[in-house]
């Protein structure tokens, strides 16, 4: 099997390596953090200029067509940076959403926005007791004259404070933790009723709170079948679980790189501590963990645009496990390494540390795709 990239794929990589080289430095990413969202409004608008928004989506709203190879290769690099804009919430979760499943209109209406830079997206699906369940929704959705009324709350919305736009999950039939009966919503974030509460996130990121109460929507902004909307819910959760798995792929490359720069310059007993033989195999074993969750960042990122449901699922529950069992060695690894300096707030590694940790427990940890894997 060929592992190289086309021509297009490697000038994109280049490209986007070489912006996040130039305009993510660690002390850049302070003042990022410092902005009224959390990010780079200069940074979102030039991810729009080089055709990042629209990546995922087809050429006729403003797109590139690209899969599942192509978001791979810009997640990566933004892993490299620590980047904090809410491409996965927007342009991976909100976007691909729509793109999976809306109707001309909606289609039309908002991934060219997405694509320009000019419309924010995030997915409101976790509640404060669904753990990682996807069936387990709560919110309702009412017949409410020709439209719906919807109640309920979500927790822990990735960049939910800077969207535009929500796509709600609610239950418009059953219930509990059944997965039929779920419908999609695409909801504004001025609609009478909606609260959003913002909040950092450890890692630096944002997240927020939706409160839904008694919110007015019509029929035309269902997304997708009503009562139907569970499969579309997974299939976009292992999009979003593969682009992790590749932000997590730059990160773990970048530890390493800054473990190796590292130990060949900090001196013990008058030499590096990189000449010692146990740092040398501990080093070696970092390299090895990297190399196999990369192997499986490529067989889930290759998989993901797959119509076999039941390979996807194994390809992203695996490429999930394996990433993240590397994740906590590389990064545990990385902070013995460096010693102290490795805790504090003003070096890069414990942040990236951070971020693994995150990118662990987001949509389901190891333990949970460990449980789901067997099943197939």
């Amino acid at each position: 099997m060929d592992f190289d990239y086309s021509e297009e794929q490697r000038l994109l990589d280049e490209t986007v390596r070489r912006l996040v080289k130039d305009e993510y430095e660690f002390a850049a990413r302070k003042k990022y953090l410092a902005e009224p969202q959390g990010f780079s409004a200069a940074m979102w608008a030039k991810y729009a200029e080089l055709g990042l928004l629209g990546l995922p989506f087809a050429e006729e709203y403003g797109g590139f067509g690209g899969g599942g190879i192509e978001t791979m290769i810009v997640m990566e690099a933004l892993g490299r940076g620590l980047a904090l804009e809410p491409y996965l919430a927007t342009v991976v979760l909100g976007g691909g959403l729509i793109a999976l499943a809306g109707s001309d209109g909606q289609k039309s209406d908002i991934l060219p926005e997405i694509a320009a830079g000019k419309m924010m997206l995030a997915f409101a699906q976790g509640e404060r007791h669904s753990r990682f369940d996807l069936a387990h929704v709560e919110t309702t959705a009412k017949a409410q004259g020709a439209g719906f009324a919807l109640n309920g709350r979500k927790t822990v919305v990735l960049h939910g404070g800077a969207a535009h736009k929500f796509v709600v999950s609610a239950r418009t039939a059953g219930s509990g933790n059944d997965k039929s009966g779920i419908t999609l919503f695409v909801v504004d974030r001025d609609a009478k009723g909606v609260t959003v509460r913002d909040y950092p996130t450890v890692d630096g990121l944002r997240a927020a709170d939706v409160t839904l109460a008694d919110v007015a929507v019509g029929a035309d902004a269902v997304l997708g079948p009503r009562d139907n909307a569970y499969p579309l819910i997974v299939r976009a959760t292992d999009r979003a679980v593969a682009a992790l798995c590749a932000e997590a792929i730059g990160i773990i490359e970048t530890l390493n790189a800054m473990t190796l720069d590292y130990v060949k310059t900090r001196k013990q007993f008058g030499v590096a501590i990189g000449s010692f033989q146990v740092i040398q195999h501990r080093l070696v074993d970092m390299l090895i963990n990297a190399e196999q969750a990369k192997s499986m960042e490529i067989l889930a990122a290759m998989s993901i645009d797959g119509n076999d449901q039941r390979e996807r699922e194994r390809a992203v529950s695996a490429a999930k496990v394996q990433i993240g069992q590397s994740g906590r060695f590389v990064g545990q690894q990385a902070i013995q390494l460096h010693g102290g300096i490795g805790m504090t707030d003003e070096y890069a590694a414990g942040h990236y540390f951070k971020r693994l940790s995150s990118i662990e427990h987001t949509f389901g940890d190891t333990d949970y795709h460990l449980d789901r894997f067997p099943a197939f």
